[in-house]
């Protein structure tokens, strides 16, 4: 190109690590234990230091510290340890502050081009971005710019649409709550409901499916139930990884006699064995044996499992009349049973068996576990989010809980586990394209406006309006949006499409390279740093996955003088594009967070008392009416549902791919070229495979082979993959996220959530050379 941008968003594609430096190894029989300890430490000191990094990891996560940017599983309500946090936490908190820096010098030195020639880690690796940028027109470099000459580009920018629905306003889930309420309050001002947040891709089908059947779209657990359940069900997440901390609260609940079962198509180590890193006693040896039962369910079998199990539980009762469902909740709480139990009935066992991949045997074990449990918890994630039939997936769970009355009781519920620290109180905020009347009207009447009631762009279809044209600016507040979303070349293409892409950051990513005619990186403050306005210090609020809402306060001194905190980046945004147009005083409340939450008070219900009860240590929960078996459903019950069974209808060399994340990551942000726990160094372009369709196939252990993706006729290549062989079921494959996004077409979405189902991607392989590392 003649502006010296890059033509793709990653040369490195055509031409990656070098495969012959990847290194295939034995998986981890054992999470945490030492070599947690350790990469813990190598990281914290690498990054921040010792003296800085045990200081700022004791603050994690404590009542008086700061909250957790990595993932939302919540710290106990009681007493908590020294050290309440985890491995992953720990390095995402020391990639946050880590001392090294990104000054406007480096970004003289280094072109667009040059730094599109890196990878992923490289660019993360780089450390802070201390002041905003900008990325003129035609430019080949990023250039410093003045915060008040950023307002005033933005706020011209967006005044000059035509229609403000032409304008793309993108939340990160580590936004925070005060940040994400003045955020949609300003693009309701500003006149649309474009508000595609991170949740899109990950938990909306979890929203969808459970405001259909229970009436919220959130989980109805405590962190005390864990303690209390008899049987806890982990289907489609990987604890261990993703959420390291839930392994305390398995571990403790396996200690109390639950008995636990893990359904996945990858053994995940976290589930199998676990060694607490604080349990000195435990460091060695083989740890706590966590699940009872492992059924190694096929890639998007999940319906055809839980049908199954549903199905023994059925037979149970007639063999047993009254003595195993829980009759009296179903008559008094629920709606639907009667074609439900008779769509079971009449479901085929050779069906259930050969799409589940899971014997009749080890289902009839899950069943009998699940009848034997008074106080039963189901927990998921993306595993059952990105497929087509995801609220299909979530909803036969919920089907399965309502049988024996497992909703709205101690000690049992559904969990869906998020991902990241604040995606659950970003939406409870209104960072939601489709918002309620009620909360429009709230919103109107506390700033008396008139907010826009029009269906705003969820995220992918926002990639499809600036696609298309029809959007024109788009606005991240936080994120790695390209990194994150599917289809990779067109979401960049996207991208390139519009006249202005601005971006919220902290540090260096893909996203601020595959840029719209001009660009802008704007610095804000990390989770960990002091927050000064006006009115002096101020704290921030998050809720977390078990809707727990509590205070987090910054402590370290900022990367650079010249950081704003997201709310101040907001708010001024807001005064320079709304001007007269807006009667707040959006200063004022950037001034002093208490104003923002008595607002949020006012609009948002449960937040009674906001400043007070945030102020308690802990902070506090938001009310529950499921807790109370109130289910807020369009018939005032809990509801049944009927699903037919996926269809796959792989052709004889296809196979089913899913997306993961390696135990080096969290979400984009890729902390080494290591995954330790399943036996991966050195590179993260793997795909791993079944032994025997790797005979079918003629491939062999460390070859090279490209991946191709079949959708609609039209097929997308992800290039130099080494191929492992791993336990995992026929005709399935696992890929690393964000490598194989490529492969996710925009267009393959979920029925109902339109999320992209990054699950259950048709892909073949082909040899690259017979070559093999």
């Amino acid at each position: 190109m003649s502006d010296g941008k890059p033509t793709t968003t990653d040369p490195r594609a055509q031409s990656p690590e070098d495969p012959s430096l990847v290194q295939i190894e034995k998986p981890s029989k054992v999470a945490g234990g030492i070599p947690s300890i350790l990469a813990t430490a190598k990281t914290t000191w690498n990054e921040m230091g010792v003296a800085r990094g045990v200081r700022t990891l004791l603050k994690l996560n404590q009542k008086t510290g700061f909250d957790c940017p990595g993932c939302a599983w919540p710290e106990p309500d009681d007493e908590r340890s020294h050290a309440e946090f985890c491995e992953n936490g720990a390095k995402h908190v020391a990639d946050e502050a880590t001392t090294k820096r990104v000054t406007p010098e480096f970004f003289a030195r280094w072109s667009i081009a040059d730094l599109a020639e890196h990878p992923d880690h490289w660019l993360g690796k780089q450390g802070r971005i201390t002041s905003p940028m900008v990325l003129r027109n035609g430019a080949t470099h990023y250039e410093k710019i003045s915060w008040d000459e950023v307002f005033t580009l933005l706020g011209g920018e967006l005044n000059a649409l035509d229609h403000p629905d032409e304008a793309i306003f993108y939340t990160s889930g580590r936004t925070s709550n005060e940040a994400a309420f003045l955020y949609q309050l300003f693009v309701r001002q500003f006149g649309t409901n474009n508000l595609p947040d991170c949740s899109n891709m990950c938990h909306e089908s979890s929203g969808s499916a459970l405001g259909e059947t229970i009436g919220v779209g959130k989980g109805t657990v405590t962190l005390e139930d864990f303690n209390l359940a008899q049987a806890i069900f982990v289907i489609g997440q990987n604890p261990g990884t993703n959420h390291p901390r839930m392994l305390t609260a398995l571990q403790k609940a396996k200690q109390n006699g639950a008995r636990l079962v893990h359904i996945n198509p990858l053994p995940e180590v976290g589930m199998t064995h676990f060694r607490h890193p604080q349990d000195v006693l435990h460091w060695f040896g083989g740890g706590t044996a966590l699940a009872d039962l492992f059924l190694q369910v096929r890639i998007n079998g999940d319906v055809a499992l839980l049908k199954g199990i549903m199905k023994e539980v059925l037979a149970a009762e007639d063999r047993n009349p009254g003595a195993v469902l829980d009759h009296e909740f179903i008559a008094n709480y629920t709606d639907g049973f009667a074609e439900f139990a008779e769509s079971i009935k009449t479901a085929h066992w050779g069906d259930l068996l050969e799409q589940s991949g899971v014997s009749k045997a080890h289902i009839e074990d899950a069943a009998k576990i699940f009848i034997e449990s008074e106080r039963t918890i189901f927990c998921w994630a993306m595993g059952l989010t990105q497929h087509k039939n995801a609220v299909a997936n979530i909803q036969e769970i919920v089907n399965l809980m309502l049988l024996r009355g497992q909703v709205g009781k101690p000690g049992a519920g559904l969990c869906p586990v998020r991902g990241h620290s604040n995606v659950q109180g970003d939406r409870t905020m209104g960072i939601w394209e489709r918002p309620t009347d009620a909360f429009l009207d709230k919103l109107g009447a506390e700033f008396n406006f008139e907010p826009p009631r029009g269906h705003g762009h969820d995220t992918v279809r926002a990639i499809q309006a600036m696609h298309a044209g029809q959007a024109k600016i788009f606005f991240a507040l936080g994120g790695n949006f390209l990194a994150a979303t599917p289809d990779t070349e067109y979401t960049a293409d996207a991208l390139r499409r519009c006249r202005l892409t601005a971006h919220v950051s902290t540090k260096l990513n893909r996203a601020h390279l595959i840029t719209g005619r001009q660009a802008l990186i704007l610095p804000c403050l990390g989770r960990t740093e002091i927050d000064l306005q006006a009115a002096g210090a101020q704290f921030v609020t998050t809720e977390n996955s078990m809707a727990v809402v509590q205070a987090s306060r910054g402590f370290l001194r900022p990367a650079s003088e010249e950081l704003l905190s997201e709310p101040a980046i907001v708010g001024r945004l807001a005064s320079a594009t709304l001007g007269q147009r807006s009667a707040i005083n959006w200063q004022e409340l950037v001034a002093d967070y208490d104003r923002i939450r008595d607002h949020i008070e006012r609009v948002v219900p449960g937040f009674d008392d906001y400043n007070n009860r945030v102020r308690h240590p802990g902070g506090f929960h938001l009310p529950s009416p499921v807790s109370k078996r109130v289910f807020r459903t369009l018939t005032g019950r809990a509801r049944f549902t009927v699903h037919d069974l996926p269809e796959h209808n792989l052709l004889p060399d296809q196979l089913l791919m899913m997306t993961i994340r390696s135990h080096d990551q969290f979400n984009t942000s890729i902390y080494s070229l290591d995954d330790r726990y399943r036996g991966i160094h050195n590179g993260r372009r793997v795909v791993f495979l079944n032994q025997d369709d790797m005979a079918l196939l003629h491939l062999i252990k460390g070859q090279v082979v490209d991946l191709v993706s079949h959708f609609e006729g039209e097929e997308r290549i992800a290039r130099n993959f080494v191929v492992v062989p791993y336990s995992i079921p026929r005709r399935c494959a696992a890929t690393y996220f964000p490598e194989a996004n490529v492969l996710v077409p925009v267009r393959s979405v979920a029925e109902k959530s339109n999320t992209p189902v990054s699950k259950s991607v048709v892909i073949s392989i082909r040899p690259v050379t017979d070559e093999v590392k």
